[in-house]
């Protein structure tokens, strides 16, 4: 059997499957695998999207009769469906509920379904049909987290904030969770402005750092990722909700103070850095290429590459 393909691949090709009547077709007279037994009428065999790896995605959402079944009858529809899934090799099971019919959940982990994850109006359900253990692929275990360090280079000063709501109120630089279909550098400049009332620009990324069980990501593991940025307005509104205080302060001062976070002074000295031998001695800095799907870029960050090497189409 074919590798599975893991994450992004799965979400990709069930986004692009096609679209299938959940409840549809004739009820089977004979009772037999595939029917639905007192299920309302024009409910019939429950039925799925198919994707290219042989999983059934089955969303309940798109079902016109759903309102009318009892939790007993979708156990029993759901029962007959695994039943011929499985019998025709089938590899998974992926069951979209919508949250106003969390009522099929109960039946349908009676019949080994687990949670895969959720969202704010919805939860995804999987049931393993393959050999072995399952190789369907996790959801999402990190959160991004993003800061702008917004550093004017003509009169060496850097942009720090004290959060309101932490027991030290030490220096550090704006940020904030990055939202999903967001690039990086626009949530560093999302949130400089959100907080200090600064406008800026992205310049490159300057470093990542990764942190596991962390607290404020319920347990979950934590990328936090500092951009530098370039200032275009200077005059400081910041937001008292979010920020004690709001400051420029020079570069080499940041660098000196014990008022600060480890990463906000690792940090300074790594722009103190830039600033003095060149921010292409620091700077990652991003492109935007085309994917393997069509339509779709993505952005790579990584030091400059020079434009020989970008155009060259083989070796000396």
């Amino acid at each position: 059997m074919p590798q599975l393909p893991s994450g992004d691949c799965w979400r990709v090709v069930l986004a692009r499957a096609r679209r299938a009547v959940l409840f549809a077709g004739p009820r089977g007279a004979s009772g037999g695998p595939g029917s639905v037994r007192d299920a309302p009428s024009g409910a019939g065999e429950l039925r799925g999207e198919l994707d290219r790896f042989g999983g059934v995605s089955v969303r309940l959402a798109r079902l016109d009769a759903v309102h009318r079944l009892d939790p007993a009858a979708f156990q029993r529809a759901l029962q007959a469906a695994v039943q011929k899934w499985r019998s025709e090799g089938r590899v998974a099971v992926w069951l979209h509920i919508p949250i106003l019919q969390s009522r099929f959940i109960a039946p349908a982990a009676s019949l080994g379904f687990c949670f895969h994850h959720a969202e704010s109006d919805s939860s995804t359900l999987t049931l393993w049909l393959g050999e072995g253990p399952s190789r369907l692929p996790g959801y999402a275990t990190h959160q991004v987290g993003v800061a702008g360090a917004v550093f004017d280079e003509n009169t060496r000063k850097i942009l720090v904030v004290q959060d309101r709501n932490k027991l030290k109120n030490m220096w550090k630089f704006p940020g904030g969770l990055s939202e999903p279909g967001e690039d990086i550098g626009d949530t560093a400049v999302r949130e400089v402005f959100e907080e200090t009332g600064i406008k800026s620009e992205f310049r490159s990324l300057l470093s990542i750092r990764q942190q596991h069980t962390h607290p404020g990501a319920f347990g979950k593991s934590d990328m936090y990722i500092i951009c530098r940025l370039k200032p275009y307005s200077f005059t400081i509104n910041f937001c008292q909700r979010e920020c004690l205080r709001c400051e420029w302060v020079d570069l080499s001062d940041l660098v000196k103070t014990e008022n600060t976070t480890p990463i906000t002074s690792r940090i300074a000295r790594l722009l103190l850095y830039g600033y003095r031998e060149g921010f292409d001695k620091i700077d990652l800095t991003m492109e935007e290429l085309p994917a393997v799907y069509t339509g779709l870029f993505y952005k790579i960050y990584h030091k400059e590459l020079p434009d020989s090497y970008k155009t060259m189409t083989g070796m000396d």
